[in-house]
């Protein structure tokens, strides 16, 4: 089995894959990469099966050496690549690039040009011990692996078929013009009702803004206007979903996240669709964001 070795490890690196869903009768979310198709993409790209272990990196900014050839890609977060050889040789690369590692090289992601969270997969997959049948580190359980220090040795698993990758590069997102807000899509309910009937027009009127606390649990917000409950009585906690918008007495929607609790106490006034979340965690603080319903 060949390993990586970590060289440098900037703003946080943690390794994740699908996650473990089903254990939410233990309390536990499932957890998983906060953006699943930057990081299914990055699988792709390498040949591996789309529940291979890859490392999220925030704001990029990671370096890992290899022992072995390997084939390797970054997506997600925009971040500058390089590779460097053995004996000291630069070579440019590029994200949404597949890379061709030779043993003695060195990757090197730099920091995010844009966005929050990128991705580096090698084909075969991150090896690191399975915890409750899953490599993902969860920060609001602290269960996992966890996330990556200088000088940790990461095995990785050896290529579970014989394909090949069918790509040498893939185009960038698309990203919002700079200054331009990030618009997700929302589908209504369940607790819609629990607002008062303009509910809509606040939510999807107004532009948001994303806080500096938030985190791999959610997405907070703020905004000139706040929702306003019609119902005002307490809530029962009952389940939430990732994507949920969930609404605190201050009136500016939580978007739950990958590491999101299994129940709360608040109304969700709506949920985001599936390509919204992996958009959602890509925002950083301070960006702006607008929401539309889907329908």
């Amino acid at each position: 089995m060949s390993t990586l070795t970590v060289v440098q490890v900037g703003y946080g690196v943690t390794t994740q894959d699908l996650g473990r869903p089903g254990l939410s009768d233990m309390g536990l979310g499932a957890a998983g990469a906060a953006d699943r198709g930057s990081a299914a993409l990055a699988n792709r790209m390498v040949g591996n099966h789309p529940d291979a272990a890859v490392l999220e990196a925030l704001l990029g900014s990671v370096t890992v050496r290899t022992d072995a050839y390997t084939v390797a890609a970054v997506t997600g977060a925009p971040c500058p690549v390089s590779v460097e050889r053995a004996d000291g040789r630069v070579r440019g690369a590029a994200a949404y690039e597949v890379l061709l590692l030779e043993p003695g090289d060195t990757l090197r992601v730099g920091l995010a040009e844009d966005r929050l969270r990128a991705y580096v997969a090698v084909r075969g997959g991150i090896a690191v011990e399975q915890v409750l049948g899953s490599r993902s580190w969860d920060s609001l359980a602290q269960l996992g692996p966890a996330p990556l220090s200088v000088g940790d040795v990461l095995p990785v698993m050896p290529a579970s078929d014989g394909a090949w990758p069918v790509v040498d590069a893939v185009p960038p997102p698309l990203l919002p013009w700079p200054g331009d807000p990030v618009v997700l899509d929302v589908v209504p309910g369940p607790r819609d009702d629990w607002f008062t009937p303009g509910w809509r027009t606040t939510l999807t009127g107004q532009e948001f803004h994303v806080s500096p606390d938030s985190d791999r649990v959610g997405v907070r917000t703020t905004a000139a206007t706040p929702l306003l409950r019609a119902v005002t009585r307490e809530l029962p906690s009952e389940g939430v979903e990732t994507g949920s918008l969930q609404v605190p007495p201050a009136g500016f929607p939580v978007l739950f996240l990958a590491d999101h609790p299994v129940t709360g106490g608040y109304p969700v006034v709506a949920v985001l669709t599936p390509e919204s979340v992996d958009r959602a965690a890509q925002l950083r603080p301070g960006d702006t964001l607008r929401f539309r319903t889907a329908r």
